[in-house]
């Protein structure tokens, strides 16, 4: 079910798909949108209680002035607070991975434990992609045949308009949000406490094998990691696996 409201004279928007399992908090990437995480909401179902915020600037929620780390931090303990849930598991892949593990670095109280998806402690994303994305196109058909092999991953955030056919995020407040997202977050993957499960893509562009095992490394007993046959986008290109694999991870922590 979609749901609405507001903070900070802005309005967002987050999909709970419901039931009365422990709740899970899902944050999507860039291009992305909550819709994102629907296979793997019922894939945990019932035992999970699977929210999906559409962050600032992405599907039904407005678009922001600021894409700051700190914006999106609040956003997550806005929705966390308007949802009185209690202490949550939360998920977060790219983008939304990194806002996951700063929310939890900040909000100990409020995190069970952490699945980060497909990211570093130290981010460093190339937005010449973002700048090549068409601004319109006449038809849906025509939008996924310009993006070739990344329509599959960006066809959740498709809109038409009256112009024609383009995205739910706009091209200019993504790569202001990517160039806000760059950085060396160590210290807020070291401030994290809770048990954590980091996810790498074999095949991933953005998260190295070896920096991957550096993150848990610097965490031990606390996170471990799982590599599974994907790239960067692994509940995608390995959707029953990824979802396989969060689902065991919860199960040792219930």
């Amino acid at each position: 079910m979609r749901e609405f409201f507001t903070v900070g004279g802005r309005r967002l928007s987050y999909l709970d798909f419901g039931g009365s399992g422990a709740p899970l908090l899902a944050l999507h990437g860039h291009y992305n949108e909550a819709s994102a995480f629907a296979p793997l909401a019922e894939a945990l179902a019932p035992r999970w209680r699977v929210i999906t915020l559409d962050q600032r600037g992405h599907g039904e929620s407005d678009r922001a002035e600021s894409y700051e780390r700190e914006d999106y931090v609040a956003d997550v303990a806005a929705l966390h607070r308007h949802l009185k849930i209690g202490p949550a598991v939360v998920l977060g892949h790219s983008l939304g991975g990194v806002n996951a593990y700063q929310y939890a670095s900040r909000h100990a109280d409020r995190v069970t434990a952490l699945v980060v998806e497909d990211i570093g402690a130290v981010v460093d994303c190339d937005w010449s992609f973002t700048t090549t994305l068409p601004r319109r196109a006449s038809s849906r058909e025509a939008l996924a045949s310009v993006l070739g092999t990344a329509a599959p991953y960006l066809e959740c955030s498709f809109r038409q308009s009256t112009d024609g056919w383009g995205f739910s995020f706009d091209i200019d407040d993504t790569v202001a949000s990517q160039k806000a997202l760059n950085g060396d977050h160590w210290a807020d993957w070291m401030a994290v406490t809770c048990p954590t499960l980091l996810i790498r893509g074999t095949r991933s562009d953005e998260l190295t094998a070896a920096h991957a095992r550096e993150m848990v490394a610097r965490r031990p007993g606390q996170a471990r990691l799982a590599e599974l046959p994907a790239g960067h986008v692994v509940h995608h290109d390995a959707e029953a696996q990824f979802a396989a694999e969060v689902g065991a991870f919860l199960s040792e922590l219930a």
